[in-house]
């Protein structure tokens, strides 16, 4: 088949590099590198601090840092969309491949030539609902599980539904495990680390921490305290390390404190054999079975800890073998393609 020219748009909050601040950056990374291994002229529009190998065209960094204010902070993520958009056509690309999160290039969609797909990675949200009403819901769409198409269904009733993927010969099961728990990602509140903290000590397990900490009021009054007797907070973790600690712990906590659309985190401890306890909200009750994990009411830490040992019991073996079925990045990679395809040529 004959190669698309693409380009990748996703959020510039954060790199595209590793260790990757959240599942975004990951997926964004696994499908640029993954298309341009099937041949395709893949470019992206990212954080100027993103991996260069990635064909990069950096746009403006609107962290906070350099804007002191969350007015000036969201005007200048607003521009950068703006400047990119507008001239956008002039790349020649056959298709736009849509992952920013944010609404100029969706509401922008009708006012340019090349076709896009854009993937709903969230929830509904005020800023998109408001550029997906009426005759500004422009171009194709799809969204990462069948529990975030359910929530879009009222504004995009035709969303391809195309599973993350990861790459199942990189998590894979590593050692043995031991007695101990362990949960990674961001350490920001709708992630509720300090939910998974108190519930590992319920039951009487050691827990490992890991990932960015952006929020530091949230890691400070909620994180912080809870730290030591049991529980150890290890950083910012690349892969290797990542794998390392699921190889390691008999447990995974997800402890969504919003509806998860999809959580790249259950699929990538299961490839490596580890069972799940999650809150089950969002996508959790789709991707976590009986024989792969359990899950516990929203936000009810008694709940989790009884799911945290009643998860121990389960087969690695059936982990393994759920995410092999499920969550192969070719497969990923394949359905994105096509539908790249079809809306390139639409």
């Amino acid at each position: 088949m004959t190669a698309l020219r693409i380009g990748v748009l996703t959020h510039i909050k954060f790199p595209v590099r590793q260790p990757f601040a959240g599942g975004l950056e990951a997926f964004t990374f696994d499908v640029v590198t993954g298309l341009a291994a099937r041949g395709h002229e893949v470019t992206l529009f990212a954080h100027e601090g993103s991996d260069p190998s990635l064909n990069l065209v950096p746009m403006a960094d609107p962290h906070p840092h350099r804007h002191p204010s969350l007015s000036s902070a969201y005007v200048a993520e607003h521009h950068a969309y703006l400047e990119v958009m507008q001239g956008i056509d002039a790349h020649g690309f056959d298709v736009i491949f849509n992952n920013s999160l944010h609404y100029v290039p969706v509401t922008m969609a009708s006012l340019i030539r090349t076709p896009m797909l854009t993937v709903l990675h969230t929830p509904p949200f005020f800023e998109l609902v408001n550029a997906l009403k009426g005759p500004r819901a422009h171009g194709r769409f799809a969204t990462i599980s069948a529990a975030n198409a359910r929530n879009w269904q009222g504004l995009v009733p035709e969303c391809a539904v195309v599973p993350n993927g990861i790459d199942l010969e990189a998590w894979r099961p590593t050692g043995e495990p031991r007695e101990q728990a362990f949960w990674f990602g961001r350490l920001v509140a709708d992630k509720g680390a300090h939910l998974a903290i108190d519930a590992a000590r319920a039951a009487g397990v050691p827990l490992r921490l890991a990932g960015q900490a952006p929020d530091a009021r949230y890691f400070s009054e909620y994180i912080s305290p809870r730290l030591g007797a049991g529980v150890e907070y290890l950083g910012h973790l690349g892969r290797e390390q990542v794998l390392a600690e699921l190889g390691q712990a008999s447990v995974v906590l997800v402890t969504p404190c919003w509806e998860e659309p999809f959580g790249l985190v259950v699929a990538e401890a299961m490839a490596c054999g580890t069972p799940v306890a999650a809150f089950a909200r969002g996508a959790m009750a789709d991707l976590i079975s009986a024989d792969t994990g359990a899950l516990a009411a929203p936000g009810d830490v008694a709940a989790l800890a009884e799911a945290l040992r009643s998860a121990q019991r389960c087969s690695r073996q059936a982990c393994r073998t759920r995410a092999e079925a499920h969550w192969g990045q070719g497969r990923m990679l394949d359905a994105y393609a096509q539908l790249l395809r079809v809306v390139a040529h639409g």
